[in-house]
């Protein structure tokens, strides 16, 4: 080989040049091919890649609502012949009925209660049921409690037993009952640093015995009338002195035509005798009514027309009977506005119950009662509804209580003639299934236009009442009552006139139900020691603490 590189370099020089360069690129890969291959390789990174996402579009959709299409449409349909023809006949299924229990399970039917309180206080309740309650029925209640307050004679007692029955069949039910109630009271409404009395001679004790008689359907009959005839008599005395005899009648009848007129007609009467023994003084005071009505229902609205012939003693008149109520918001709020008048049958029996301290009445009148009212009714939520209404009312007829002249213990009977009175009323009540209730009451009353007495005597301006109910827990039951009132004006045995401090009887109790068949009970009645006055001269007796047991069996 390298004779013929001399040969070459010999024949042209710049042969001579591109001989070295070959010639030095095999010296150099040789030097390098020597070199140390146990050295560590390396890559050096002049510059980082950093790769980024493409920023994403979104993709906004707008839609428009598609147009409704009005048109009815028209649907054919083709049925096919039914030509279906069995071999066998079909027949009835005769299911078997479960054999009924006569013996009706109603729980627990009878209860007794049993206590004792301060002011030397026993009390005993108890009701009793007997009967399957499907073909006959009788309940028998009765109770009784008194108290010895810290004034002199400041003692009353009261005993009610009842007895009440019925008799079922397909469509109708007879039921009767009977009663008899003794209450006890001493006037004790005099200056006992003055006067003194024997206990026998202020002493009111009356007794009431009573039988009750009615007849009504419980089912709908032929002919489409609902009725529900019944009557009571009372035979009313002040111990053998004064004896009253009432009978009371009621007959009413309706009659639907189709789901929203009916008609509707009530017969209402009272026929009073007082007598007092040894004398030949007798009052009668006899009250008929008869009352035609026409009631329209409807969703949203109801409406009532109709007049009220009456027959008081002697005096015939025709009293209005028009009310209705409509519905602005479904089953929320109600508007209701009436012109409605009725008679308020006055007896010694009714007048003893509202003043227990009253002497023997001279005379008895019946109250005429007219009013226009108009208000409304609300149902908020599911559990609290309220009423309001504001009533513009006149009396005639009205008896007021006066305190005597001789020592003030004891109070006669004022007619008032002509009376006039602007109502509100409002109430309202909370219900939680069976568990919490709250219910309350305001009346609000302003009396004017008196023309035989100076004022309203022993007529309450306001009253408020309230009650609730809590089972806290299952075996626990929470109870609390209120009454509030303004003092009535009152008119002394001197002349002057005393308008009576207002009064707040708030009381509260528990019961503790121990097992199935007993259970605890504590009441504490006027907790704020109130010693308010209903009656000119009658303290009440103040905070009384009282409780027991009650036995379900």
């Amino acid at each position: 080989m390298l004779p013929m590189l001399k040969k070459l370099i010999m024949r042209k020089p710049g042969n001579k040049i591109i001989l070295f360069l070959i010639a030095f690129s095999f010296f150099y890969s040789k030097i390098n091919a020597q070199a140390d291959s146990t050295r560590r390789q390396t890559i050096e990174i002049t510059s980082s890649y950093k790769p980024v996402l493409r920023n994403a579009v979104k993709i906004n959709l707008y839609a428009s609502p598609i147009t409704a299409d009005t048109s009815r449409p028209r649907l054919a349909y083709s049925i096919p012949p039914q030509n279906l023809f069995f071999a066998y006949q079909p027949i009835s299924l005769k299911p078997l009925a479960l054999q009924t229990d006569t013996a009706l399970q109603l729980g627990d039917r009878n209860q007794l209660k049993v206590g004792f309180g301060s002011f030397t206080t026993p009390y005993i309740s108890g009701a009793f049921s007997f009967g399957d309650g499907k073909h006959n029925l009788a309940n028998v209640y009765g109770n009784y409690i008194s108290s010895r307050g810290k004034i002199a004679n400041q003692d009353f007692s009261e005993i009610n037993i009842k007895g009440t029955g019925s008799i079922f069949s397909a469509k109708n039910e007879t039921y009767a009952g009977v009663a008899f109630a003794q209450h006890e009271y001493y006037q004790y409404g005099y200056d006992h640093s003055v006067d003194s009395f024997n206990k026998a001679s202020i002493r009111r004790s009356y007794q009431d015995l009573s039988a009750s008689l009615g007849f009504r359907n419980i089912a709908a009959n032929d002919i489409g009338i609902n009725y529900d005839p019944h009557l009571t008599l009372h035979a009313f005395s002040r111990e053998n002195k004064v004896s009253e005899t009432t009978l009371l009648l009621n007959l009413p009848a309706e009659k639907k035509f189709g789901e929203n007129v009916s008609v509707k007609v009530t017969a209402l009467g009272n026929f009073d005798k007082y007598q007092i023994k040894n004398s030949t003084s007798t009052i009668t005071n006899n009250l008929f009514q008869l009352a035609p009505e026409l009631v329209y229902y409807s969703d949203r609205f109801t409406f009532h027309g109709g007049v009220t012939p009456s027959w008081n003693n002697n005096t015939v008149s025709v009293l209005p009977n028009i009310y209705g109520e409509a519905q602005l918001q479904e089953k929320v709020l109600i508007i209701q506005a009436g012109w409605v008048g009725r008679y308020i049958a006055n007896s010694f029996r009714t007048l003893s119950g509202e003043n227990p301290y009253m002497q023997d009445p001279v005379f008895l009148n019946n109250t005429k009662e007219t009013q226009y009212y108009g208000g409304i009714k609300a149902t908020v939520s599911k559990h609290f509804n309220f009423n309001a209404k504001a009533a513009f009312i006149s009396y005639r007829d009205m008896p007021l209580f006066i305190n005597d002249t001789l020592d003030g213990k004891s109070f006669y009977v004022s007619n008032e003639s002509k009376l006039s009175n602007l109502q509100i009323h409002g109430d309202m009540n909370f219900i939680s299934q069976d568990k919490f209730t709250i219910t309350g009451a305001l009346d609000l009353n302003t009396y004017t236009g008196m023309h035989d007495n100076a004022k309203a005597w022993g007529l309450v301006p306001l009253k408020l009442t309230g009650s609730f109910r809590w089972n806290a827990f299952k075996q626990v039951l929470f109870k609390g009552d209120l009454l509030a009132f303004s003092g009535a004006k009152a008119l002394l045995k001197n002349g002057d006139e005393k308008t009576l401090k207002g009064g707040t009887d708030l009381s509260a109790g528990a019961e503790f139900k121990i097992n199935k068949q007993f259970s605890a009970w504590l009441d504490f009645d006027n907790i704020l020691n109130s010693k308010y006055e209903r009656w000119n001269n009658y303290p009440v007796y103040g905070l009384q603490v009282i409780g027991g047991i009650l036995i379900h069996f």
